[in-house]
């Protein structure tokens, strides 16, 4: 328990990425969103307590939400505390929105990338509009990678 006066030492540095996004999809286009955060969401995301895995965005009224976000419960929240995987409005220009809802149409995805902390300390995330990629993509990623590592192996 923490006593009247005691902080909560938060990291500075906060980037959350979905590794998994990189291997299942290939990106055309990216977009900065932030995000509408309730209460203590925002000091879960400061602690690192969040997992963007399972996400995805949707269209809901001409507006982009984001579903399967699970920003952890904060620790010292008590009653206050917010629901852990409730979706979330994701805020861009209307400009953005209307390419993105054009594009999704046409057999496209929107996968949120990285989540993370700006200068002004707002939460922001980085969503690209996706191609999911074939069995033979992800095999060739893969020999890439392995050739990638072994002339960097040789050089060493």
């Amino acid at each position: 328990m923490l006593r009247k006066g005691t902080k909560i030492a938060f990291s500075k540095k906060i980037s959350i990425t979905n590794r998994q996004a990189h291997f299942e999809y290939t990106f055309l286009e990216t977009y900065t969103a932030g995000i509408i955060l309730q209460g203590t969401e925002i000091k879960s995301i400061r602690m690192g307590k969040v997992s963007l895995q399972e996400s995805y965005c949707y269209f809901n009224l001409r507006s982009l939400w984001i579903k399967g976000l699970h920003i952890g419960a904060y620790t010292h929240g008590n009653i206050y505390n917010h629901e852990e995987k409730r979706d979330r409005q994701l805020l861009l220009h209307k400009k953005e929105l209307n390419q993105l809802l054009k594009r999704q149409e046409k057999g496209l995805t929107i996968v949120p990338i990285k989540l993370f902390i700006n200068n002004r300390n707002f939460a922001k995330l980085e969503i690209a509009l996706a191609r999911g990629k074939k069995l033979y993509d992800k095999r060739k990623t893969i020999q890439a990678r392995d050739l990638e590592r072994s002339m960097h192996r040789e050089l060493d």
